[in-house]
């Protein structure tokens, strides 16, 4: 099954099952979430929780379980052991999350426009085999013009440029209504301009009360635009603030080499974009 045939998939599977959000309860709880594949440990004992409005950056070396860690969350694959809520109810019963993949698993050439991926957002909340409606088709463009590719809508996927493709996900994420946003690499291939873009939306997310996990693997990146970090490998090495997570020791830990950093002030450590894409 293709990437847009899981997210179309987990978007049916919302619009049957959905549950009015815990009054108290935090957007996000992850409890010692586990996953295993047959080779071996992906993720061990995870364990945090997200309020509303939070952004927080997942960052480790490549196969330390980044995408894994989304993937559970999203639904796409399942857990080992642990349990993850949303809102106080199992995720399958929400309609508020929305997966932002990573663009190696996408098929570009798949036969489908802009304005298709992004109404994708909108089966869940719109119910099975029912037609798109003014309001739908409203949220959509409105998506589409926060992520600055409302004059895109009828542009065939493959015809955009790398910084356009990671923004249409994002536009279909806002199309959603979605409360949590799952991010697997955005930044991943896109220059300094194209990041910025991002970080620009990511702001205006964050206006909205809407909560972020996103996953990167430049760890320099991460302290200087992150303010709260989640540092992986296989297991959780630290959670908190860049400054208190992103230590020399922690770094030591997750990589498992001396690093040859530069540190700052504050002892955050200033590491190269030296990583690929998480694997795991």
């Amino acid at each position: 099954m293709t990437m847009f045939g899981e997210l179309q998939k987990i978007s049916q599977h919302l619009s049957k099952n959905r549950q009015p959000h815990h009054s108290g309860a935090p957007i996000l709880r992850v409890q010692d979430i586990s996953v295993s594949y047959e080779t071996g440990v992906a993720i061990k004992n995870i364990g945090f929780e997200l309020d509303v409005g939070d952004i927080l950056a997942i960052v480790g070396p490549n196969g330390a379980g980044k995408s894994t860690l989304l993937k559970v969350i999203a639904g796409i694959i399942n857990s080992t052991g642990g349990n993850i809520q949303i809102f106080g109810h199992d995720p399958g019963s929400h309609i508020c999350i929305a997966y932002v993949p990573q663009r190696n698993q996408v098929d570009w050439e798949f036969p489908v426009t802009v304005a298709d991926v992004v109404m994708m957002g909108r089966v869940g909340q719109m119910g099975l085999f029912r037609n798109a409606k003014g309001r739908d088709w409203k949220l959509v463009h409105q998506a589409l013009e926060i992520v600055g590719l409302d004059s895109y809508i009828k542009r065939q996927i493959s015809q955009l440029s790398v910084g356009q493709q990671q923004r249409m996900f994002i536009a279909r994420a806002l199309a959603q209504e979605a409360e949590l946003i799952l991010m697997d690499e955005p930044l991943t291939g896109l220059d300094a301009s194209l990041q910025e873009e991002v970080f620009r939306i990511l702001d205006s997310l964050q206006t909205l009360d809407v909560t972020v996990l996103i996953s990167h693997h430049d760890v320099k990146s991460v302290a200087q635009r992150f303010d709260h970090v989640l540092l992986l490998n296989k297991e959780m090495l630290g959670i908190g603030r860049a400054d208190q997570v992103l230590t020399s020791e922690n770094l030591s830990i997750a990589y498992g080499v001396d690093l040859d950093l530069a540190a700052t002030d504050d002892d955050t450590l200033a590491l190269g974009d030296m990583y690929g894409d998480d694997k795991s």
